[in-house]
């Protein structure tokens, strides 16, 4: 086998399950103990060993991305609102791995990449530290780090289609006091594409908005990467926007080099649970 079977001292307390936790495995080299509801049976199981086995290079892609070293968590997956196609997203009580390790993820029946996204989403959060959480700048992000670790397995979440069609509204020299809002999300999802098309990785990106912390714009975040001028941001992103053809996913400028697919759903609040419609996310922050 190609993982430990080293039970958690304890069954974590989970934000929402109350069900039967079951111990799959704990991955080998950074600790990261998976559980499963048995009762979802061998599609969910399965969706427990890949977990298992994928953790490991999700903790190591997490870290290189906030260059920082995140310590061992807990993962239950089960039927999240009901579903087992990986929409009913995923949640955990805080952004720090002190309070927030115990993290649930929805099952995706034959589908591992999204339970990896998924998990990913929450970790990332994680490794905030407490900054940004249920903030709109610290959903983007969250959602970002998705993309990359996960493979864009999510992009059926997709939130910047929302954005445009509410007019391009400005969340570049603000930030929206919420991580629940499709439109100042994908506002931050297509600002960190631009940032990335223009050569900042996400790996200069996640540090720079930590520090930034809670009350950080993208503006800042702009200024921060680039030396200029935190009030030339918007002017030179709506510009790059309007050039666009459109936007129909989080990536308009291809940062994952063209990878993304069109917007099906939207998927609010990947702090507490990411979910395939708006107000859908239901775990308190504590």
């Amino acid at each position: 086998m190609n993982h430990r079977l080293l039970r958690a001292t304890a069954v974590p307390s989970w934000p929402s399950y109350a069900g039967n936790s079951f111990f799959v495995g704990t991955s080998v080299r950074r600790g990261i103990a998976v559980y499963v509801d048995p009762s979802l049976g061998e599609p969910a199981m399965q969706n427990a060993r890949d977990l298992v086995a994928d953790a490991d290079r999700v903790a190591d892609d997490n870290d290189a991305i906030f260059g920082t070293v995140g310590s061992p968590v807990s993962v239950i997956l089960f039927a999240l609102g009901g579903k087992s196609d990986g929409t009913g997203g995923a949640d955990h009580a805080a952004c720090n791995y002190a309070t927030g390790g115990a993290i649930e993820v929805c099952v995706s029946f034959g589908n591992a990449p999204r339970v990896s996204a998924l998990f990913e989403a929450e970790l990332s959060e994680c490794s905030m530290g407490g900054n940004l959480c249920g903030r709109s700048t610290g959903e983007a992000l969250s959602r970002w780090c998705a993309a990359q670790v996960g493979g864009n397995a999510l992009a059926d979440f997709s939130t910047a289609p929302a954005w445009a069609a509410a007019g391009l509204p400005d969340f570049v020299d603000k930030t929206d006091g919420t991580d629940q809002d499709p439109v100042s999300t994908g506002c931050g999802m297509a600002f960190l594409s631009w940032l990335q098309s223009l050569g900042y990785p996400l790996s200069q990106i996640a540090p720079a908005m930590v520090t930034l912390g809670d009350a950080g714009t993208l503006a800042q975040l702009y200024s921060a990467l680039s030396g200029k001028r935190a009030t030339a941001a918007l002017p030179a992103f709506l510009a790059a926007v309007k050039a666009l053809p459109g936007i129909d996913n989080d990536d308009p400028f291809k940062a994952l080099g063209g990878a993304s697919k069109s917007a099906r759903k939207t998927m609010p609040g990947s702090g507490q649970r990411v979910a395939a419609s708006p107000g859908a996310r239901k775990a308190a922050r504590r």
